[in-house]
């Protein structure tokens, strides 16, 4: 008799932030349209809304979370512990997206080393970071706050807090050069929910994208 242990995934907390300043929104923007079969990876896809979305626009699509997270039936899982690494992929890609994951793995720079190996010759990297340097978080520590919130950049779950300097270093380490930035706004109604939709939400997320 075999015996096997797996992580399985708890509901997830993350969902897509479709307002135009978000993180979602820039990425979404890189993509060409339509997809025309290019391969994606989509790697920590949350419940695969980004995946979706794409796999919608004509990508092949696969994503990449813990074993049991719910996903589009369309499209292709592997699920995995990403503290462990990647799982076993045959394929190259021509674009990989690590949108709000490195921040939450033990072994960032493993992780990105594993996915420029599958990458294809012309292939992208699309991620999106917590900026510790930002004014929002700068201005919280000051107070001598340092918030575990369910989202944001104060996510009680993330790992490590780097400035952009940092992040730029270890994509350096990993191999990879950043020749595009989009800086996005502080999701104030995800890490907020009281402000949520309301006015004071999107003049605070908005005028965090105008000072960025």
């Amino acid at each position: 008799m075999t015996m096997q242990s797996a992580v399985l995934a708890p509901v997830s907390q993350y969902c897509l932030n479709p307002g135009p300043y978000s993180s979602h929104s820039l990425r979404l923007a890189e993509f060409p349209f339509p997809g025309e079969g290019h391969r994606v990876l989509d790697v920590g896809s949350a419940a695969g809304y980004l995946s979706e979305i794409l796999a919608r626009r004509g990508f092949s699509v696969v994503s990449i979370d813990l074993l049991g997270t719910p996903h589009p039936p369309a499209i292709e899982f592997a699920g995995a512990d990403l503290d462990h690494g990647l799982p076993p992929l045959s394929d190259e890609f021509d674009y990989i997206i690590c949108a709000d994951v490195l921040e939450h793995v033990r072994e960032p720079l493993v992780l990105l080393e594993q996915c420029r190996a599958l990458m294809a010759p012309a292939g992208i990297l699309l991620g999106s970071l917590p900026n510790s340097g930002n004014a929002w978080f700068r201005w919280n520590v000051l107070r001598g706050r340092f918030p575990k919130d369910e989202r944001g950049l104060f996510d009680k779950t993330h790992l490590h807090f780097y400035m952009w300097d940092g992040w730029v270093e270890l994509f350096r380490r990993a191999g990879l050069r950043v020749d595009a930035v989009r800086a996005s706004g502080v999701p104030i109604g995800l890490a907020k929910p009281g402000l949520d939709g309301t006015m004071m939400g999107r003049v605070l997320e908005k005028t965090s994208f105008e000072a960025a």
